[in-house]
């Protein structure tokens, strides 16, 4: 590795565009099973164990995981010396993206290189839906 230090950033869609700057950007959104579908997991974020189970447990979730981590090490075995960002978005930023960006930054620690994790979005008010399944930020978010 040739970057010391790699920031990766956990944001909701909905609450605005991918972090400036970004390197790479993983949008979750479309993909992968979200959590928020279940009352049960709604109101709680990645700081909820029940969360991150159902969110690691999710068909292709720890492939993409490993796939942004090997993607993240070749662009930082690159020749520049330019700050990496990997950027981990899905719809509201307190269940898919937060849990994948906190088990990308302990893989992406464990090569040596100095990791800071931001979560933008997760203490945000939960995202809801219309009758259609749309989803809508709540009003002043």
């Amino acid at each position: 590795m040739s970057v010391t230090e790699i920031r990766v950033v956990s944001f909701g869609y909905l609450h605005g565009a991918p972090p400036e700057g970004a390197t790479l950007v993983l949008d979750l959104r479309h993909h992968f099973r979200d959590p928020h579908l279940d009352p049960a997991l709604r109101e709680q974020t990645a700081h909820d164990l029940p969360v991150r189970r159902a969110v690691l447990a999710t068909p292709g979730i720890r492939e993409a995981i490993v796939g942004a981590g090997l993607l993240a090490d070749a662009f930082d075995s690159g020749p520049a010396d330019a700050p990496l960002t990997v950027a981990v978005g899905c719809a509201g930023g307190r269940h898919r993206a937060a849990t994948v960006a906190m088990a990308l930054a302990r893989r992406l620690a464990k090569t040596g290189a100095t990791v800071h994790l931001t979560h933008r979005d997760l203490d945000k008010p939960v995202v809801e839906r219309t009758a259609t399944g749309d989803a809508i930020a709540p009003a002043g978010a």
